[in-house]
Formats: structure tokens, sequence, C-alpha cells
């Protein structure tokens, strides 16, 4: 992020746990780390919901295991209410389970409670220009997910694809690459263009195809057979 004066912004975090030993923690590590501004902290997701609300905050670093309203519903209301603020979900728990329900309820990133500072900045700044803030390992969890749970189509004889919903064949190849879990830096060294080329790329097939973030891009990439699952 970049403030009127053309310099670096620090991006503004609520942090959310409902352990205060924890959200403390968490709190004092973020005060000590470059490019972040905590202006708030919540004890659960009905407090999180309500600070977003009055602090507008850039992100949320969200606790899933939380008593009134947990993390994945507070996630959903947020990412409802407030689609500016993106959130980045931060718990003990790594299973499955919780990590695909809080992408489905729109979390853009992930990251567990042992994550090193470096990672965690390196997580809200990637959700803040467009990236999801998931690491490798989660990334191929989400197309091994979607491909056990029939979310995407079984593999079929190949046959060319039709570009779907007016995408051009530069927006196609972007997707694609989206899919396989390449950031837009990655993206833009494979098509040997500019990143901010990539973006307007990305931002384009998103308004054509009506999807919100990458997360929904990897689903809806493998629902129109533009990439097929691994054969084992």
């Amino acid at each position: 992020m970049t403030g009127a004066d053309g310099g670096r912004k620090a991006a503004r975090v609520v942090v959310a746990d409902d352990q205060t030993v924890v959200r403390e923690g968490i709190v004092m590590l973020l005060g000590l780390l470059p490019g972040l501004e905590v202006v708030g902290s919540a004890r659960d997701g009905e407090d999180a919901v309500r600070l977003v609300g009055e602090l507008d905050p850039d992100v949320v670093l969200m606790d899933l295991r939380m008593p009134r309203c947990d993390g994945v519903e507070a996630t959903r209301l947020i990412r409802g209410r407030y689609p500016r603020t993106q959130v980045v979900v931060l718990t003990t728990f790594a299973d499955d389970d919780s990590l695909f329900a809080a992408l489905r309820a729109g979390a853009r990133g992930y990251l567990t409670k042992d994550a090193g500072g470096d990672e965690i900045v390196r997580a809200v700044e990637s959700v803040l220009s467009g990236d999801a803030g998931l690491a490798p390992s989660v990334q191929r969890r989400l197309l091994e997910r979607l491909s056990e749970t029939g979310d995407v189509a079984a593999p079929e004889p190949p046959e060319p694809p039709e570009a779907p919903d007016g995408l051009t064949g530069r927006e196609i190849e972007v997707l694609v690459l989206i899919a396989e879990g390449l950031t837009n830096q990655e993206i833009a060294r494979e098509l040997h263009v500019s990143t901010a080329t990539v973006k307007t790329h990305i931002n384009n097939l998103f308004a054509k195809t009506g999807l919100k973030d990458r997360a929904q891009a990897v689903r809806y990439a493998y629902a129109k057979r533009l990439v097929r699952p691994r054969a084992e």
C-alpha cells in the first residue's frame, strides 16, 4: 500500500482471538513488524465484525475457534458487509475442514499460529496486492480437495476448451496459471509481461466471470475444464 505522498503506508490490522494471552501476544508481535499497524483487537467473531465496521481495517487476522460467532461465520459476515477488508486466518488448527470452510467464507490467506513474523507480513502483503496469502502446500491441498470432493469435473479425453464468459486467450492463460498456484509476479515472468499487466488481466477476467478471489478462480478453472486434475 502507498500513501498520498507516494510512501509506503502501513497496513491497518485487526486481530481476533478469544484467548487473551494469545491475542495480546499476537498484537505485541505485529507491533514489532514493519508495514503493519494494529488498530484493534477482538475477543470473538461478533466483536471482530463490529470493529471492522467501526475501524475499516485493511486486514483481519482471524482465529477460527471462538465463542458466540466463530471465525468462519465472522469471515462470511465481514466479506459480505465490508468487502474492502481482507481476512487472513490465523489458527492453531491446520486441518482441511477448517481451512476450506474459511476459504469458502471468503478468507484470502491462511496461517498457523507458529508462523514467523516474515510469513505474516508476506501473507498480509499478498492479500492486499490481490494474491492469495496461502503457502504452496495449502494451495496443493486446495487443488487435491477440489478433485476429491467432486467440485471439479472428472478427467475426460482432451479437447480444446471453448472460451467461457467471453474471456480472451490471454485471460485464460492467466487464469490457468492462477489455478496452478502462481503469484502475480510469477505469472508476469512466465508470460513476459509486467505485473501491472497481469493485474489488469485478472481484474478483467474477474469482472467477466463474477469471481471474487483466487480461491474461486481455481474452482472456476477446473469446473470449466480449462485445467484438469492430475492423474495419480
